[in-house]
């Protein structure tokens, strides 16, 4: 064992990065199944990424946008609109979604700007965060003459691998489609019963 001594608590915590400490160790262990866990994916963007700063997540991806939607024009070489724009429902006005891009009738494209162990973690695994899979539902289920969503990633602060795109089709997701559509039909009706009842006449 070597033990090294500090003077500093910014060189302390610079020292720990892309170790694993004690305090880390329940991030990477999986006790049941084989699947990485976060932690993982933490060690393995702390030596490969750029260090972040203290952007705002929200405000970050915000500046990031525009440069990714190029990006992504560039390397398919497909036209894309960029404006900001809201598709709605015909069926009902309180199902919406906001695509970062369209192509022509039948595609789009979403953006993410995400943690570079987030990041990391979709292209080593080729799927996306799970916290992110009702946001693709909802582009078939708004627009059913979608045939075609790009899941772009985009982090500057990983240059080995800053920017790729997964694709999905509407027959990979047609059965969550139809029954999260129906779902959300079944909570607006819900949600406008007890507005209709709580309402002042």
């Amino acid at each position: 064992m070597k033990t090294i001594i500090f003077d500093d608590k910014q060189k302390w915590l610079n020292a720990r990065i892309g170790k694993i400490t004690g305090t880390r160790l329940k991030d990477l262990i999986v006790l049941r199944g084989n699947t990485p866990k976060k932690g993982f994916y933490e060690l393995i963007s702390e030596r490969l990424a750029i260090p972040a700063d203290n952007e705002n997540p929200m405000d970050r991806g915000a500046r990031l946008e525009e440069d990714a939607l190029a990006r992504f024009a560039k390397e398919t070489k497909k036209k894309v609109d960029g404006s900001l724009i809201m598709w709605i429902s015909e069926e009902n006005e309180s199902m919406a979604i906001s695509p970062d891009g369209v192509i022509g009738k039948t595609e789009a494209v979403e953006i993410k700007c995400l943690n570079s162990a987030t990041h990391i973690e979709a292209y080593l695994t080729q799927k996306l965060p799970s916290e992110y899979q009702m946001q693709i539902y909802q582009y078939f289920i708004i627009n059913d003459k979608l045939k075609t969503l790009y899941f772009a990633f985009y982090d500057p602060r990983m240059p080995a691998k800053d920017f790729f795109y997964l694709t999905i089709k509407r027959e990979e997701v047609i059965e969550e489609v139809e029954k999260y559509h129906e779902e959300q039909l079944k909570i607006l009706a819900e949600v406008e019963r007890i507005v209709l009842e709580l309402s002042p006449l």
